[in-house]
C-alpha cells in the first residue's frame, strides 16, 4: 500500500457536523458553548488535529480530544472561556514531567496543542451550510486573535481583518485543502489553523442481507457514508438500514451511475447469489474505487473471475476481510471495516507491537 496522502480523520466531516448541530440547538435556547480543537500533535496522541470537543455552559460535553486523559483538564478551561476569559491556546506534553502526566492521567508520550475559544453562532452557520451542501472546505483560525474565515470554492469567504494576511492564508489552505491535511500554518508572522473538512469516503454495500446491517453499521460508526444497494424492496427499509444510509433499489443490469463511485470510495458485494455477485463484479471492476472487496471463500471469487475472463485484480479483496478468525457477520463487519481503513490509510494491516516508530505517520 501506498503511504496516505491525507492526515485528517475520516471521522472529521461527521463529528463536526454533528458538533455544530448541537451548537445550533443550545444557542437557539439561549444557552452557549465553548470548542476545543486539537491543532497540533508531536509524537504519539489519541486524535488528529482538527478533533473536537464542545463544552455547555452546564458542563455537559460531546466529541474528544483524547482517549479521555485531557478532556476534564479542557473542560474546566472552556468553562473559563465562558465565563469570560479570552481564547486560549493550550499546550500538553505527555512526556515531558512524569508527576504531572500521570497526575493527568496521560501516558502516550506526544505533545498536543489545542486552541479553546466561544463558539460563534454565525460563522457555524455558514460551516453547517457547507457540510450539508457537501463542499470541501477550511476553518481558518488565527491562534492569537481568534479571527477566523472560511475556505472554499478556490477562495476565501469572510476575513480575518488584513488584505495581504487574507492572500497569505488563502495560499496556505488551497494546498492543504487538496491534500486533505489540517494543521498550524505561518503566514506573515502570523500562526493559524487551518482545518481541513472533505466529505469522507463512501461505501456502497451491493446486498441487503442480514449480514449487511453491522457491515453498515461499523462502516457509519468508523466514519464512511453509506449507501445499500439490492434489487429487493422488502431489504431496503429505514428498520433495516437506518439513516443516514442511503438505501438505492437497483438491479446489477441497471449499471453503478450515479452511486457516487469515486477513487476515494469503497465497495463491497455480498448479494450471497453467484449470478448476482459476478454482475456486480462485472460492473464494478471497471471503476476507478479505493477498494472493492467481495464476501465468499477463494474458490468463489476465482469461479466469478472465471466466468467475467478476468484475471486477478489487485483492488478486488477477496476474501474480504483481515484475518482475524472471524466467525459470524458481526466479527466478520469488524474484519472487513478493518481492512477498509487499513486501505484508506495506506497501511498493511498488522500489530501495532510489530511496527517500528510512532503508531502515527510523520
Amino acid at each position: 500500500m501506498a503511504p496516505p496522502s491525507h492526515e485528517t480523520s475520516l471521522k472529521h466531516w461527521h463529528e463536526t457536523a454533528a458538533i455544530l448541530d448541537r451548537i445550533a440547538r443550545i444557542e437557539a435556547a439561549g444557552s452557549r458553548g465553548a470548542i476545543a480543537t486539537v491543532v497540533r500533535i508531536s509524537g504519539s496522541a489519541y486524535r488528529r488535529p482538527g478533533a473536537k470537543l464542545l463544552v455547555e455552559e452546564d458542563g455537559t460535553t460531546h466529541g474528544g480530544v483524547s482517549g479521555g486523559c485531557l478532556e476534564a483538564d479542557v473542560r474546566g478551561v472552556a468553562l473559563e472561556i465562558l465565563r469570560g476569559a479570552p481564547a486560549k491556546l493550550l499546550h500538553y506534553d505527555t512526556g515531558s514531567d512524569e508527576e504531572t502526566v500521570w497526575g493527568l492521567g496521560l501516558g502516550c508520550e506526544g505533545a498536543v496543542d489545542l486552541w479553546v475559544q466561544r463558539a460563534a453562532p454565525p460563522f457555524c452557520d455558514q460551516i453547517r451550510a457547507l457540510i450539508e451542501a457537501g463542499v470541501p472546505h477550511a476553518i481558518v483560525t488565527l491562534l492569537g486573535s481568534g479571527r477566523a474565515a472560511l475556505f472554499a470554492r478556490g477562495s476565501l469567504i469572510g476575513s480575518v481583518g488584513d488584505a495581504a494576511l487574507d492572500r497569505a492564508l488563502a495560499s496556505a489552505a488551497a494546498p492543504l485543502l487538496e491534500q486533505e491535511e489540517s494543521r498550524v500554518v505561518e503566514a506573515l508572522g502570523e500562526s493559524a489553523f487551518v482545518d481541513v473538512l472533505r466529505p469522507p469516503p463512501r461505501l456502497v454495500i451491493f446486498g441487503a442481507g442480514d449480514d449487511a446491517q453491522p457491515l453498515a453499521r461499523l462502516a457509519a460508526d468508523a466514519g464512511f457514508s453509506v449507501t445499500v444497494v439490492d434489487h429487493r424492496p422488502a431489504y431496503l427499509t429505514a428498520g433495516r438500514f437506518p439513516p443516514p444510509a442511503q438505501l438505492v433499489l437497483r438491479r446489477a443490469s441497471e449499471g453503478v451511475e450515479g452511486l457516487f463511485l469515486g477513487r476515494r470510495h469503497f465497495a463491497v458485494v455480498q448479494t450471497h447469489a453467484l449470478i448476482h455477485d459476478r454482475d456486480w463484479l462485472k460492473a464494478l471492476l471497471p471503476q476507478s474505487i479505493a477498494y472493492l472487496g467481495l464476501l465468499g471463500p477463494r474458490t468463489r471469487k476465482d469461479e466469478v473471475l472465471r466466468q467475467l475472463g478476468v484475471a486477478e485484480a489487485d483492488k478486488l479483496y477477496a476474501p474480504v476481510g483481515i484475518d482475524l478468525g472471524a466467525d459470524g457477520p458481526e466479527q466478520v463487519a469488524i474484519s472487513i471495516v478493518a481492512e477498509m481503513l487499513a486501505v484508506h490509510a495506506g497501511r498493511e494491516p498488522g500489530h501495532l507491537r510489530a511496527r517500528t516508530g510512532g503508531i502515527h505517520e510523520r
